[in-house]
């Protein structure tokens, strides 16, 4: 296993609650490496974190490792099978966003 891969998998294994489902796949090509990870339906949550925030902290931690191997790491979480859809919050219309900025 790579560096790349195994800090990923230390990471998230910490993160969730059932370490035993997660799944780390490395791929390389000409854009760089790809960690693709699955984990289940019930930790997604946790790796995704609020507004995305843990998800991109684990991201800009993966390019500082691969830098330091010279290689570009991304990463790509899949979806768990049967998972319900994400509810998309309804972003405010402009007369709202307005009448927030009480200008």
């Amino acid at each position: 296993m790579e560096r790349d891969q195994q800090f990923l998998d230390y990471v998230i294994k910490a993160l969730v609650d059932n370490p035993n489902d997660v799944k780390i796949a490395r791929t390389v090509d000409e854009m760089g490496v790809l960690l693709t990870l699955e984990v289940g339906a019930a930790d997604m949550g946790k790796v995704i974190g609020r507004s995305g925030n843990t998800a991109k902290a684990i991201r800009t931690l993966l390019r500082v490792v691969g830098m330091k191997n010279n290689a570009r790491v991304n990463l790509k979480i899949n979806e768990p099978a049967g998972a319900p859809p994400r509810e998309m919050k309804a972003s405010k219309s402009v007369d709202e966003a307005m009448a927030d900025l009480k200008i």
